[in-house]
């Protein structure tokens, strides 16, 4: 594997987790405006899947790679189960509008942080993405275990908020579908020769897997109570999430699932601080537990990320 490449996929992903970041504290003030995260989850990946549908027949990279994902899935090369990573993104989009109004941008990303760290060193044992398989280093699974005590610590405030501990528990479980989303997605990806098609893929199977949920949400709750806002960067979400899919869909082949990971958690745990010390909303204020877990993340992602290379084994 070319040394400029990793370096640059590393680079590439730690800015898209910055991004991530930002859709994050987007997504949850949609929430909050519109009284209900499911809808807000909808809206957001609704414009993504609008934006794709119109830019991938349009362009010569995202046809061919709709005839060559399809073939793909017709000689099994590339198996059904593999294109439902979206579901796993528009579960992660959900508990962003579901929980950031409580949570914060910071509490959020940390717990996320621990379930995709975790989750990381399964899927790149288990080969699921398109590297094949990595064991499992002391090195790695220590920087596994501090992000687990990093949420601690963040969270740790919050001792007498039961019900925001519990909170913390939906992204914890977003951030453990979210490395299995960027394998399979890179499966995708190689199958179509196109990170744009992956991403179309992925937005397509989220999408109609939040309207199954909106439809429940609503059946349950009713209507949200809330009014679509009129602030144009509240519907900025979407957009965001199609970079964060393609660069990872691309990415992937060359970084490794854990590696894409923890450069992406770097870029999330900056991006989630600064934006709850510098834009502060009701909910998030970032004391010195929220900062010093953070703090520990970045050691434990750095603890993963100088371990020394794995072996590949293809599968």
């Amino acid at each position: 594997m070319s040394a400029a490449r990793r370096i640059t996929g590393v680079a590439l992903a730690s800015a898209s987790g910055v991004a991530v970041a930002v859709q994050s504290r987007i997504n949850g003030e949609l929430g909050v405006r519109l009284g209900d995260g499911f809808a807000a989850a909808v809206v957001s990946f609704g414009i993504g899947l609008v934006v794709l549908l119109v830019l991938v027949p349009a362009t010569p990279n995202g046809r061919r790679g709709l005839v060559a994902t399809r073939r793909a899935l017709a000689v099994g090369t590339l198996r059904p189960w593999q294109c439902l990573g979206g579901m796993c993104g528009a579960f992660l989009v959900a508990t962003q509008g579901l929980t950031i109004g409580t949570l914060g941008v910071a509490v959020f990303t940390v717990a996320v942080v621990a379930g995709q760290t975790g989750s990381s060193l399964a899927v790149d044992r288990a080969g699921i993405g398109p590297t094949g398989r990595q064991p499992v280093t002391r090195q790695r699974l220590a920087g596994a275990v501090l992000t687990v005590l990093a949420v601690g610590l963040a969270v740790g405030d919050r001792l007498e908020e039961p019900g925001a501990l519990a909170l913390a528990l939906l992204p914890l479980l977003a951030g453990v579908g979210i490395a299995w989303q960027q394998a399979v997605n890179g499966r995708v990806r190689a199958a179509a020769d196109s990170a744009l098609t992956a991403t179309l893929v992925n937005f397509a199977v989220g999408t109609l897997t939040l309207l199954v949920a909106f439809a429940i949400d609503i059946a349950v709750r009713g209507l949200p109570d809330g009014h679509l806002p009129n602030e144009p960067w509240l519907y900025l979400g979407g957009p965001i999430g199609i970079v964060f899919i393609a660069i990872a869909a691309a990415i992937v082949r060359f970084t490794g699932v854990l590696l894409l990971g923890l450069a992406t958690i770097a870029g999330q745990i900056v991006g989630a601080v600064l934006l709850d010390v510098v834009l502060p909303t009701a909910a998030s204020h970032p004391g010195l537990n929220t900062l010093l877990g953070a703090a520990l993340t970045m050691v434990a992602v750095l603890v993963a990320a100088l371990a020394p290379p794995a072996n590949s084994r293809p599968r």
